[in-house]
């Protein structure tokens, strides 16, 4: 009876190559993806490596590679390098535009509902979030806190997979906890602008 409670994490994450290598479904590139990570963030966080010098070196031995594969390659007659095409396609800039624009309007929306709306829920919402970020980020530096969330996405959803029914259930609790606590706080402060409050009760 449990499990057709469950839903497919594979398909909530896109159900593409990203979600494979997020579950480890594509366990190799799992593994290439997080030492690759963390080579990078030891060589910019443990060893100091500016990362201007480390894309202008990588491209230069890149370059390099090629420019002297190519030329022996003529010399010796054997095929060049096999590069693919290298040009991105409409379709894939018309995409990743689309996908730009739905998260800007959801910004904006939210601005909207804060600057003009006037709704205090929502900036209290934001407002909270914004705090816990700037918290959290006053103990790490941004690139620290991408290699967590590279860390954490190659965790958190293989474990929810893999535990799926007692983590919602878990979660259930705390949510209906963390809801009754936010709806006390919240009450607390409605009752301090007794103007605002009023105007809602109107509105209900």
């Amino acid at each position: 009876m449990g499990e057709s409670r469950r839903f497919s994490i594979h398909l909530a994450l896109g159900g593409g190559a990203v979600a494979d290598v997020l579950l480890w479904k594509k366990w190799r590139r799992s593994v290439i993806f997080l030492v690759g990570s963390t080579a990078l963030w030891f060589l910019f966080e443990i060893a100091g490596y500016n990362l201007l010098s480390f894309i202008s070196n990588v491209l230069l031995l890149l370059v390099a590679i090629l420019f002297f594969w190519a030329k022996s390659a003529s010399l010796l007659n054997r095929p060049l390098p096999p590069l693919p095409n290298l040009e991105v396609s409409e379709e894939t800039v018309i995409k990743a535009a689309d996908e730009m624009r739905v998260w800007v309007n959801y910004a904006l929306s939210i601005a909207h509902d804060i600057a003009i709306g006037g709704n205090l829920r929502l900036f209290g919402q934001v407002a909270i979030g914004l705090w816990v970020i700037s918290y959290i980020g006053s103990f790490f530096n941004f690139l620290t806190l991408l290699y967590i969330g590279v860390l954490l996405s190659l965790s958190l959803p293989v474990l929810y997979d893999k535990y799926q029914n007692p983590i919602d259930e878990k979660l259930n609790v705390a949510y209906n906890i963390a809801q009754v606590q936010y709806r006390k706080i919240d009450d607390k402060i409605l009752r301090k602008i007794p103007l605002l409050s009023n105007k809602e009760k109107k509105t209900k």
